[in-house]
């Protein structure tokens, strides 16, 4: 499917090791106080598997007015978190003046976020300015389930000289009602494992459930799918955060989820659990498909009510045959099956006549009967 590159880590054992040793990324999602980012680490630092601290310190938020990180200031935080607990720091990075705080404050490792990967101008004024930095670097998947462009931030980076880039899967943005916040579309995950497979990936429930109820249940699937580690969104008060409080956990529910998982051998991706991830797709898609059809049918009875408050016949042929004409050519240029899509329509057509034939003659009744009445 896609165009393979390899990375070259022959020069890092240490990194290379993660494919074996699952890392665990905790802290919170923004930096509030010193209090806080320390308090958080400090805690962090007795569960043994967490080796790296994170924390938000540019929060790039859908709107202006919300929270949006306290800035370079909270660097110096990360550096006392450094110098008491002996944990690496790593934070999200969108631009060169980002990277140039960063590095002057000694974090170890950056992350670029999914917003900024989805603009190649952002990754490549990150690449450029991390020109000759030896620093491992990780890419968040974009927000919409674009492969390529998941690739090509990674190539950016590579180009600039980056050897030690790593993968987080941290979901897909949706219009969709699920119970995540971002679907995670696992089989965009295992392609990139297959097309890079000497690609760290490491999986961000944080961001996918959106909710700390659904962390433990989608951690257990990333690492079944022989993912190399997890980035958790870990606060002191979770439910007091300024930033994500729904989707944080305290450092002790860090614990008990990371005590209930279970750590498997790394390896290829086991046949039935790809099979479970493809299934669970088509759920998703189904579930997507019944909606829109419910949806459909909601439309199509209020287009029964205007008829027949308009006196019009539910049959509009040039409507039929334009809307008919379109989804077909739409349909196939996508590659779909003509005589599916046809069949598939004219069922929908008749299904929308029928719930409108319903409307009108059940509106017809009170009136014809109010008609005999009067003639009696």
């Amino acid at each position: 499917m896609s165009k393979s590159f390899e990375l070259d880590l022959s020069t890092n054992p240490a990194w290379m090791s993660r494919l074996e040793t699952p890392v665990i990324m905790a802290g919170p999602c923004s930096a509030e106080s010193e209090e806080q980012v320390v308090e958080t680490a400090r805690a962090l630092k007795e569960n043994e598997r967490v080796s790296l601290f994170r924390a938000g310190i540019w929060k790039p938020r859908t709107r202006p007015g919300n929270f949006e990180g306290i800035g370079a200031e909270a660097l110096a935080w990360m550096k006392t978190v450094k110098e008491e607990t002996g944990l690496k720091t790593i934070v999200e990075v969108a631009n060169a003046n980002h990277v140039y705080e960063a590095l002057k404050h000694g974090i170890d490792e950056l992350w670029v976020g999914a917003r900024s990967t989805v603009s190649p101008f952002s990754v490549q004024e990150v690449a450029d300015a991390l020109k000759g930095v030896d620093v491992p670097v990780w890419v968040k998947n974009p927000v919409n389930p674009d492969l390529q462009l998941w690739l090509g931030a990674m190539e950016r980076l590579n180009k600039a000289g980056i050897k030690r880039i790593g993968a987080i899967h941290r979901g897909f943005s949706t219009f969709e009602k699920t119970p995540f916040r971002n679907i995670p579309k696992w089989n965009i995950a295992i392609e990139l494992k297959r097309v890079v497979p000497n690609l760290p990936i490491v999986c961000d429930p944080s961001h996918i459930c959106g909710n700390r109820h659904l962390i433990g249940t989608v951690a257990q699937r990333a690492l079944d799918l022989a993912m190399n580690g997890l980035m958790i969104e870990t606060h002191p008060d979770p439910d007091n955060a300024l930033s994500d409080a729904k989707q944080q956990i305290t450092p002790d529910m860090l614990n008990d989820i990371l005590a209930a998982l279970t750590f498997r051998q790394p390896g290829d991706v086991p046949e039935t659990s790809l099979l479970e991830v493809y299934r669970s797709e088509i759920d998703g898609i189904d579930n997507g498909l019944i909606q829109l059809l419910a949806q459909r049918n909601e439309i199509s009875a209020q287009i029964g009510h205007y008829k027949q408050e308009k006196n019009m016949t539910i049959y509009q042929v040039k409507r039929w045959d334009h809307l008919f004409e379109d989804r077909i050519r739409r349909a196939t240029n996508l590659g779909l099956d003509e005589q599916f899509v046809k069949d598939f329509y004219q069922m929908v057509h008749a299904n929308s006549i029928r719930i409108q034939e319903r409307i009108m003659n059940k509106a017809a009744q009170p009136a014809a009967k109010t008609k005999k009445k009067k003639q009696a």
